[in-house]
């Protein structure tokens, strides 16, 4: 397998695509290209949204949603790549003595572009709830889709400064957990494959919500894309068992 190949084939930590293309919506994120994270010569890329700027309101304004995707997440874009350039300087320099600065850089860029790339696929304009294997699994691992919700918000909410609250799957356990990250790479558990994620970073709501984040949080949950979170539980079982 050469370099493009593997490009293609990698799972959304590694480049390409993680969703498969069994509904309408992962169709159109497969076409759209967001669910990469790289071009086809690995440079880390800002792929295009899977819907117009608009299409989230009024549960998420049009101008929030530029400047957060714009501006944010593509600076982030930005940045994995300048620490990646900065990061080969240094060893084909042999001049380690800034590598340390650059992989921290790195951890905190490349986490964003990863969390934020699934979090636009998370949303849509409409309610949605959790269904099948995700529903069975909620219930299991939590005792109810409501105490989940109630778990997940609180997490998200209590975030001190600014991070994200995130539900994965965990394949060591085989079992569903909840993360308060803060800001895009801290506190987090190695392994876990994350389904749905909730920005907190004060760029997420502050136009429309000021510092109410507890209001932007009960909110999000009104535009949840539960389909496309089952569609990633999906992926993560056929791809760890």
């Amino acid at each position: 397998m050469n370099r493009n190949e593997f490009l293609k084939s990698g799972l959304i930590l590694g480049g390409a695509t993680l969703l498969p293309t069994s509904s309408v919506f992962s169709q159109n994120l497969s076409e759209n290209k967001i669910d990469l994270l790289v071009d086809q010569d690995g440079n880390f890329s800002l792929m295009a949204l899977p819907y117009s700027e608009s299409f989230l309101e009024p549960f998420m304004d049009a101008e929030t949603l530029h400047l957060h995707y714009a501006f944010h997440h593509g600076g982030a874009v930005k940045g994995a790549n300048k620490d990646l350039q900065m990061i080969k300087k240094a060893m084909d320099e042999n001049n380690l003595e800034t590598v340390d600065y650059w992989t921290k850089k790195l951890s905190y860029h490349l986490s964003s572009h990863v969390l934020h790339t699934i979090f636009w696929t998370n949303l849509t304009n409409k309610p949605t709830n959790p269904s099948g294997d995700l529903l069975k699994r909620i219930e299991k691992d939590f005792g109810s889709y409501d105490k989940l919700k109630m778990y997940l918000a609180k997490t998200s909410k209590d975030v001190d400064g600014n991070g994200w609250g995130i539900l994965g799957y965990q394949p060591y356990t085989d079992k569903l957990t909840i993360l308060q990250c803060e800001n895009h790479e801290k506190l987090t558990q190695w392994g876990v494959i994350p389904l749905l994620v909730i920005d907190v970073w004060e760029h997420a709501y502050y136009l429309k919500f000021k510092n109410k984040r507890n209001d932007f949080v009960d909110n999000l949950f009104r535009i949840i894309n539960w389909d496309n979170a089952s569609q990633r539980l999906e992926t993560a079982l056929k791809l760890t068992r």
